[in-house]
């Protein structure tokens, strides 16, 4: 029987368009929501003015801005204002922020229209057509999300616009006040000002402006061009830095509401084990020990918070000591005896049985490869990358109460209004009657973008009779009961020529799909098809490679999966940077130099590449230089890495970087990120490695899972590239290319290739 053939990524989505025709044809047609007033008035008082659903005035003129986005240190605190005060032509340290209510104007668009599979070359209506049907449906959905390096990208237009229509307001007000034309009245530094000389603050026409919103022309609010930007593009400092230097920031560990009890949870090891049986009676007899609550019970399987008990105490040390002591057996469940081997070697078996979804392809690369085509060399490899963990400083925290048919949560999270719909399943009440103090958080990296936290703590406060409760994982629970970066396995094959250059190229990659199961813990939603995350950095390459095709195979993942910082760019960039070292040297070409003559009409690429490599300069005597290059969440970046092997370890002194992410807002923030992804995705290079075993994680704690210390830092140095294009992603796209640059540079130190992660000179491969 012949084999049923796979599906190409544009009859899939073709497909999906024709099936939702009618909803094209009917709601498709109506004009998206709007992104300016959102349900209800942003709450006032003490003479504050709400303007539209993103800026209020006070007769001071102080400027409070609504903020959808969580900070987790990437500055979004600092960037978002900055877009509002520009274009309302008010200082940036006139500005304050207030958490924004759950309302669908502070929807992130942006995250979910970059999840489309495709090429960024790919510039047809297929393309354009399936972005806006999917932005509109994005702001439908109005989900509050910070992730997928989307915070900057997303506000560039609403936010800009809510400064830009307040601003129109104020200067109608003012001209209708004053009896002049509004053409002839300016704006700077909080004041309308008329030709004549009379002048007026925000604070004092705030009332006015608002009174008269309906009588501002359509054509009055006009951003502004960015030749006359005057705050964007500056570097300012953090606004949130001085609060986490004298420790007056408050993260969400940091919650204390009156009445506060503790809880520690103690979670089945095995993926999907089950409480067999627990000795209540002595854990109860404990000091400050107040309850044993079975959460799996309340909440099952869902939420991904699998199974497990919580003590309930007086302090968290004596929550924690109670369950570190709970007698309980477990139930391995059907995943007791799964292994890192095991899963390695059902993506070899996949990879050789399946032919995957195909992402992307273009030519013949079965003809190209044929020797008659001039084709004299074939060059083939496989590259693997291990689980990892997201270990973010803060563990994982959950303060919620249930009294009165409400509740409330003291929460770090990426997700707000998703956090707020699942406290309200849990506790069973609707969601309007939930509350939420969105905190600092000490780190997300796609961590926070999960709710299993929230599902335990509502579901153990419920069982604390209107106390509420702050749970606490431990570093071991955080680590041993993560959402893991998928581990992969990828497999390349390209032809070249007499000349070295490419003929064809075949890429092919097998692992777990993130976003099938995000899907389901978060939404609710079936995962089906295909997903992007399997293939990203992948099948979006840069480079102009002929007759190339690119497919990925989705294996079925018991191991819970989540988005760690650039997703599966993180892996898929090292796999193809690193194939691509090895077709230089099997063309006989000097790194940079193949790589630029893959980027003719690629001029963006072409000058992050070299501003790169010009940062880097030469390496020091006994150290050697790789290169990388890679795009994500639509940002260019490279990297040069210098390394040395001492006493037998690699070791990395300095990365030269150069980006290029379209409009730099703030380029102090930006220098920081890149900065930050780096050590990221060092960390990962060098050590990072989740391994399973009898159904269970083995690493603890950071004395197994290492990341990169002080004093194993290199310098970075970052160099930014001007650009007129709107704002990309900036907080993710630095981490993808750190590990093929260092394993290139060993290839240059050594003669010898490592194709897996992380990079260990034991392993060394001819």
């Amino acid at each position: 029987m012949a084999k049923a053939s796979k599906p190409s990524r544009r009859r899939f989505l073709i497909g999906g368009l024709s099936v939702a025709g009618a909803l094209i044809v009917g709601w498709g047609v109506m004009p998206p929501r709007q992104r300016l007033q959102s349900t209800d008035p942003l709450p006032s008082g003490n003479g504050e003015v709400a303007l539209n659903g993103w800026l209020k005035i006070a007769a001071d003129g102080q400027v409070t801005v609504a903020m959808p986005r969580s900070e987790m240190g990437q500055g979004v605190h600092t960037a978002l204002p900055m877009l509002v005060a520009e274009e309302l032509d008010v200082p940036l340290a006139m500005i304050s922020i207030m958490q924004a209510p759950i309302d669908k104007i502070y929807g992130n668009v942006a995250v979910l229209n970059d999840a489309l599979p495709f090429h960024p070359d790919d510039h047809g209506i297929l393309k354009s057509g399936a972005q806006w049907l999917l932005a509109k449906t994005a702001r439908e959905l109005g989900i509050m999300i910070t992730g997928g390096s989307s915070s900057v990208k997303d506000a560039w237009q609403p936010m800009r616009e809510a400064g830009a229509s307040a601003r129109a307001m104020l200067v109608a007000a003012a001209a209708k006040e004053w009896g002049v034309a509004a053409v002839e009245c300016s704006t700077s530094n909080g004041v309308v000002s008329h030709v004549s000389g009379r002048h007026a603050t925000y604070g004092a026409l705030a009332a006015k402006a608002a009174a008269s919103a309906g009588e501002i022309a359509p054509d009055a609010m006009r951003l502004k061009s960015p030749k006359d930007f005057k705050l964007i593009g500056t570097s300012q400092a953090r606004r949130d830095s001085r609060a986490k230097v004298d420790g007056s920031a408050a993260f969400g560990i940091d919650a204390r509401p009156p009445g506060l009890l503790y809880a520690a949870v103690r979670m089945a090891p095995q993926f999907g084990g089950k409480v067999a049986e627990v000795d209540t009676a002595r854990i109860l007899a404990m000091p400050g020990v107040l309850k044993l609550v079975d959460f799996s019970a309340v909440i099952g399987q869902h939420y991904g918070a699998g199974a497990g008990l919580a003590v309930i105490a007086k302090s968290f040390w004596q929550a924690h000591q109670a369950a570190a002591a709970l007698p309980v057996k477990w139930d391995d469940g059907a995943h007791g005896a799964l292994s890192s081997a095991a899963i390695f070697k059902q993506f070899r078996t996949s990879l050789d049985s399946e032919s995957g979804f195909t992402y992307y392809q273009s030519g013949d690369s079965e003809v190209a490869s044929n020797p008659a085509n001039g084709a004299t060399k074939t060059i083939k490899a496989e590259y693997s990358a291990p689980f990892l963990a997201h270990a973010a400083m803060e563990p994982i925290n959950c303060t919620a109460q249930v009294k009165d048919g409400k509740a409330h949560l003291w929460l770090s999270t990426q997700v707000p209004s998703i956090a707020v719909k699942v406290a309200a399943q849990v506790a069973g009440i609707k969601p309007q009657d939930v509350s939420i103090d969105v905190m600092y958080l000490g780190g997300g990296f796609g961590r926070r973008l999960e709710i299993d936290m929230v599902a335990q703590a509502v579901a153990i406060a419920k069982e604390a009779d209107g106390a509420p409760v702050q749970m606490i994982w431990n570093r071991e629970d955080d680590i041993r009961h993560d959402v893991y970066r998928p581990a992969a396995v990828a497999r390349f094959s390209a032809t070249l020529d007499a000349a070295g250059k490419v003929l064809a190229y075949d890429n092919k990659s097998a692992s777990g799909a993130v976003s099938h199961q995000f899907l389901q813990r978060n939404l609710g939603l079936p995962g089906i098809g295909p997903d992007r995350t399997t293939a990203e950095g992948e099948f979006d390459l840069q480079y102009e490679l002929p007759n190339r095709k690119i497919a990925a195979v989705i294996v079925s993942s018991a191991v819970p999966l989540g988005n760690w910082r650039s997703v599966g760019h993180s892996h898929n960039a090292f796999f193809k940077e690193s194939f691509i070292d090895e077709l230089a040297h099997a063309a006989g070409q000097d790194p940079v130099a193949f790589r630029r003559g893959l980027l003719q009409h690629h001029p963006r690429h072409l000058a992050v590449l070299n501003a790169a490599v010009d940062k880097a300069g030469q390496p020091a005597a006994g150290r050697a230089h790789g290169v990388a290059l890679h795009q994500s969440f639509g940002t260019i970046v490279a990297e040069v890495a210098e390394v040395s092997i001492e006493e037998g370890e690699i070791r990395v002194h300095k990365v030269s970087c150069a980006v290029d992410c379209g409009i730099a807002v703030n380029p102090n923030i930006i220098a920081q990120q890149i900065e930050s992804a780096v050590i990221f995705g060092l960390s990962a290079a060098l050590f990072g490695e989740i391994t399973i075993n009898n159904g269970s994680v083995e690493q603890q704690n950071f004395n197994d899972y290492p990341v990169v210390r002080m004093q194993q830092a290199p310098l970075v140095e970052t160099v930014i590239i001007r650009s007129a294009e709107p704002p990309e992603g900036i907080g993710e796209p630095g981490t993808p290319p750190i590990a093929p640059a260092v394993a290139n540079a060993v290839f240059a130190l050594t003669g010898q290739r490592l194709r897996s992660l992380p990079l260990r000179l034991g392993s060394l491969t001819a």
